[in-house]
């Protein structure tokens, strides 16, 4: 079976960094905000251009602690409406209701599965206060526009991250682009902890320092609480795994390339729609390609016929956030595009050890695939 992710392999090419950053973890004897932690902020920051990373318990933390700064800081109030995109993981929209605001799902792109910024102003109403871009997949939402409507009508902007570490425009990277930006280090991400971790990139001080308070507590000094705060304190492990691993971070983005390449190129079957990444605008748009992501009218039956026959594929995601049990006053609502997506869409397997061989060999099977009652 050619696994769609092998993070033993993966994780096996930096053992012996790996197994000495734990050691030098463990030998020092301090396991909780220190010199790891802000080695590894310090280098993450500036790999992704900004002037400062909070690290954090995990990427949804990252998200609703930058809601709850704003609000500690007097810029978000209860109720304030956040726009987001319909066609997105559910972490995004929790988000916005762990802190008393309103989401306002906008559809996406056909293209490219994010929010569609020509639906955004429409959207827009005097309680909108955040715009929340997710970078699905591993390309940018199209920010230089989003950010033109905020400037627009001086609203926030809040980037999930958590697909696309490394991934830019026009020479700008993920987290550079809003105010600030909350990743996911999730093991199966681009970079991944061995756990679970997270960090927001800002180049505010202001937030910066509401948000290490936030995340501990709500305390920069021990015994001393400025607000009400929460424990979601990226450990010295983790941060050293990171480290360790953000190193090879480009060349992981490299081999991951090389295989979208491949599918793009190889890939013609008139029942797989491909993902539609411009070729043309390589030189200022780079995808990092967190996931291949094909769609097909005829996906639980692509799916099978790759798992019968050794490839394991994903559903991201099965079920839209207005479907979900968790937000049954939303289940009525209509979101097309979004639906569509949601039934359609399936993840071929693009692992940065993924080899040549096994691309080919899928590759091979989707272009043998036929539809049962197809024409």
């Amino acid at each position: 079976m050619i696994p769609f992710l092998d993070l033993k392999s993966i994780n096996s090419q930096y053992r012996a960094e790996l197994i000495e950053a734990c050691t030098r973890v463990i030998d020092s004897g301090w396991y909780i905000g220190g010199n790891e932690l802000a080695q590894f902020e310090q280098n993450f920051a500036e790999y992704c251009g900004v002037k400062f990373a909070i690290g954090v318990a995990n990427g949804l933390d990252a998200l609703i602690l930058t809601l709850r700064a704003w609000k500690e800081l007097g810029k978000l109030n209860d109720g304030d409406e956040v726009i987001v995109p319909s066609n997105t993981y559910i972490a995004s929209i929790l988000a916005i209701t762990a802190n008393n605001l309103t989401p306002v799902l906008v559809e996406p792109d056909i293209n490219t599965y994010n929010i569609d910024p020509n639906k955004i102003e429409a959207a827009i109403t005097p309680k909108t206060k955040v715009i929340l871009p997710v970078h699905l997949y591993g390309q940018l939402a199209e920010m230089p526009a989003i950010m033109a409507i905020a400037k627009k009508y001086n609203l926030l902007v809040l980037e999930d991250s958590a697909q696309s570490h490394g991934a830019e425009i026009k020479g700008i990277k993920a987290g550079n682009w809003g105010d600030a930006s909350g990743f996911s280090f999730y093991p199966g991400k681009n970079l991944g902890a061995l756990g679970d971790a997270g960090a927001v990139t800002t180049n505010n001080e202001e937030l910066a320092q509401m948000l290490r308070a936030l995340r501990n507590y709500g305390s920069h000094e021990k015994y001393k609480n400025l607000v009400p705060g929460v424990n979601s304190r990226l450990d010295e492990i983790q941060a050293a795994m990171l480290d360790v691993k953000l190193k090879y971070l480009e060349n992981e983005i490299k081999n991951r390339r090389e295989l979208a390449n491949l599918y793009l190129e190889g890939i013609q079957n008139p029942f797989i729609q491909l993902p539609l990444f411009n070729i043309d605008a390589r030189n200022y748009i780079q995808h990092v390609w967190h996931l291949f992501v094909i769609q097909t009218e005829y996906r639980d039956e692509l799916y099978n016929f790759l798992k019968n026959n050794g490839v394991q594929t994903l559903i991201h995601y099965p079920v839209p956030p207005h479907k979900q049990q968790a937000y049954k006053e939303w289940n009525e609502l209509s979101f097309p595009l979004t639906e569509r997506i949601h039934d359609e869409v399936l993840s071929l397997p693009i692992g940065p050890t993924q080899t040549t061989e096994e691309t080919k060999y899928i590759i091979e099977l989707c272009n043998i695939f036929v539809p049962q009652g197809s024409n």
